[in-house]
């Protein structure tokens, strides 16, 4: 499904930097993997890069056998629109909206008709817990919930690549495993394929597979 292969990005700047040295990475459906490392290691980056919203320096990024180098900036907005879905640590839920309706957002985009998509929304915040919350605005939920919404916004559009950032960051622990573990059981029940970057071990532990991003490259975690 995913393919990288030999990615190099630096940021220019007063001290210009390398961030990530000759990636090599792949990923398949169903799987569902966590990329550790510093801050500053270039996580972020590397989801950016998987995403098609940053071009590396040197190597490629394919998505389903499609080099995201190659695609016109139309093309790649329709990929993430359609094949993607993105959970990130500050919730980026809109707050003039309605539970249900920031949940929405996705299918609507993707011109789903208007009955499947109030059914596809009934049918996801019910399989994250919030049901009962569809009517709710996000100033009446809790951190935990409001990254609960980020998920089901995330899968209700049925993606095939879920990108996570460092998404229980602003939780209490117990939360954030619930969140985590909501996470991985709702990627792997929608036959989806996950990346979480993070820098906790206790949110690693619950992929698959975990990698560790350093200056040298990316290398599997024993």
């Amino acid at each position: 499904m995913l393919s990288l292969r030999a990615i190099s990005k630096s940021f220019d700047g007063p001290r210009p930097r390398r961030v990530l040295n000759g990636i090599d990475f792949d990923l398949s459906p169903g799987e569902y993997v966590a990329v550790m490392g510093e801050s500053g290691s270039g996580k972020s980056t590397l989801l950016n890069l998987i995403a098609g919203l940053e071009s590396p320096d040197s190597g490629s990024v394919s998505f389903d056998g499609a080099d995201l180098g190659a695609l016109s900036d139309d093309a790649l907005t329709l990929l993430r629109r359609t094949q993607m879905g993105f959970v990130f640590q500050a919730f980026h839920v809109l707050p003039y909206l309605e539970v249900a309706q920031n949940v929405e957002l996705p299918v609507a985009l993707a011109r789903v008709p208007p009955g499947e998509s109030a059914a596809r929304v009934e049918e996801i915040l019910r399989a994250v817990g919030l049901a009962d919350r569809a009517r709710s605005m996000p100033r009446e939920l809790s951190g935990g919930e409001l990254q609960r919404v980020a998920i089901a916004r995330a899968l209700v559009h049925r993606p095939r690549l879920v990108l996570a950032d460092e998404p229980t960051g602003n939780l209490d622990h117990d939360t954030a495993q619930q969140v985590l573990h909501l996470l991985r059981r709702q990627i792997k029940e929608r036959g989806a394929a996950g990346i979480l970057v993070t820098h906790s071990r206790d949110a690693a532990a619950t992929a698959d597979r975990v990698y560790l991003l350093t200056a040298e490259g990316l290398h599997p975690r024993a």
